[in-house]
């Protein structure tokens, strides 16, 4: 189902983003997180395909109304992303989605794709609301973040990898897997054979993946739907 785009505020902290509510009108609570190109279209469609798949879903724009067309473009936007300002616009979310009516559940799954799977799987350190996050093809590097690996404690992610990026071998999603479990948190990933990064983007013909997408897509809703009692 459609959804909206909305102003949303918690805690004296405000962002804007698009939002989705289930045809039930009530449903475990999904944060989307945003490639380095924006709140664009294909951010905007899987956040209606969450909230078709029974869950409130919300994408928070990081970029406030900007948005890349041309990888250069995108690339400046993401170097010029404030990372304390976009977790706490993430965390914001969060408590937005858990005071809302339509909500299930007292916490929270966050999926980013690309700049925003590096996203999703930290903001699990920035909050207890957020417990459940999955990744598709994060970066290889945390030194940006500075995850506090120690906060997954009792959670869970799972990490979709692209042949192309290096697949789960790549040193970023070994550091994840390691941290994570060795926090006592439960960390998965999954490799997609002959893949490129973005295979899940199917606007983007020359990397679009469609049975590798699927799939991937499968156990994302599977994931959340187990851990957020769907």
């Amino acid at each position: 189902m459609a959804g909206n785009h909305i102003k949303f505020a918690a805690d004296g902290k405000s962002g804007s983003g698009y939002i989705a509510i289930p045809e039930s009108g009530t449903g475990p609570a999904i944060i989307v997180i945003q490639e380095w190109w924006g709140l664009v279209g294909h951010i905007t469609d899987i956040v209606d395909r969450f909230a078709a798949a029974g869950f409130v879903a919300l994408a928070p724009d990081l970029y406030h109304g900007q948005a890349a067309s041309e990888p250069d473009e995108a690339k400046k936007l993401m170097m010029e992303l404030q990372l304390p300002m976009a977790g706490e616009e993430i965390v914001t979310a969060a408590k937005y989605l858990i005071a809302m009516k339509n909500t299930t559940s007292d916490h929270v799954g966050v999926v980013g794709f690309c700049m925003g799977g590096s996203l999703a799987i930290w903001s699990a350190t920035l909050s207890d609301l957020i417990t459940a996050t999955v990744g598709f093809y994060p970066g290889s590097s945390w030194e940006r973040h500075a995850p506090e690996w120690a906060r997954y404690q009792g959670k869970a992610s799972l990490i979709h990898c692209a042949e192309g990026d290096g697949t789960s071998a790549a040193p970023g999603i070994q550091e994840a897997l390691t941290e994570i479990n060795g926090a006592g948190g439960e960390a998965i990933a999954y490799d997609y054979a002959g893949t490129q990064h973005a295979f899940f983007n199917n606007d983007r013909s020359e990397v679009f993946n469609e049975a590798a997408a699927k799939l991937a897509w499968a156990r994302t809703i599977n994931f959340f739907a187990q851990k957020l009692s769907l």
